[in-house]
């Protein structure tokens, strides 16, 4: 049986979510609540949770404070939180989700699910696998989050990002495009061990849809959608070296 943990210190958030739980996952059992990091730690220590659920603004701190407690990270994470501003900080804690309040119910169910699929795959630890590739086929997500949405976007299907000033353009396998008010920079690190490369300045490729790379003229790799992307002097080398590796 699954194992859950709630941290949130509002009572009523920790009796919605026991509720929904118990309600739509009978299967799952409810170890053990809390409402602060210190409370939070100690009761992750005594019931040894395979799933945490997690308020990001706690009373003495925040839920990666908590977080950062731990070494070893050997439960999974969904965070459940008033504020979509912390959602790509949740993304490099390696969270399964990130749900808003007022919770939706379709989006707690969904989140779940996908938190039982990944324990029942292998009951690995939130760190992550040591080769990126692994986590892509578990269909690793990335919260995108615009004036008018939030987006939840399966990595392996960003063919590539661009940079336009202080915005970033993705671009899915779809064939729709989300613009993202922050720099490119910000995603690189998150999803350089994703297989995505820099390859340009304005340029962050998924390099599992590089089609080929044309040497002429300084270098150019077309991706699957036809699209040629410039190559930069001094990135060329990593991208030669990379191709080697085949």
């Amino acid at each position: 049986m699954i194992k859950v943990v709630i941290i949130d210190d509002e009572a009523s958030c920790r009796e919605i979510l026991e509720t929904f739980i118990k309600k739509f996952f009978p299967e799952i059992e409810i170890a053990g609540m809390a409402d602060s990091v210190t409370s939070g730690y100690e009761c992750i220590k005594k019931c040894s949770p395979d799933l945490v659920f997690l308020d990001i603004n706690l009373k003495d701190g925040t839920g990666f404070n908590l977080v950062e407690k731990f070494s070893t990270v050997d439960f999974k994470i969904i965070f459940v939180t008033a504020y979509n501003e912390y959602a790509i900080k949740a993304i490099k804690f390696n969270a399964i989700d990130y749900l808003l309040k007022p919770l939706n119910v379709s989006e707690f169910k969904e989140g779940v699910e996908r938190a039982v699929k990944e324990i029942g795959q292998n009951g690995e630890t939130v760190e992550g696998l040591d080769n990126p590739m692994e986590e892509l086929e578990r269909d690793k997500k990335i919260v995108l989050k615009t004036a008018e949405s939030i987006y939840l976007v399966s990595i392996k299907n960003i063919i590539r990002c661009e940079s336009e000033s202080s915005y970033t353009f993705f671009y899915l396998l779809n064939g729709s495009k989300i613009m993202i008010s922050k720099t490119l920079r910000e995603f690189e690190e998150i999803l350089n061990r994703y297989n995505f490369m820099r390859v340009h300045q304005s340029h962050l490729i998924n390099l599992s849809f590089v089609d080929r790379f044309d040497k002429k003229e300084g270098g150019t790799v077309v991706m699957v959608d036809d699209t040629k992307i410039p190559v930069s002097y001094r990135r060329r080398q990593k991208l030669m070296d990379y191709f080697e590796t085949f």
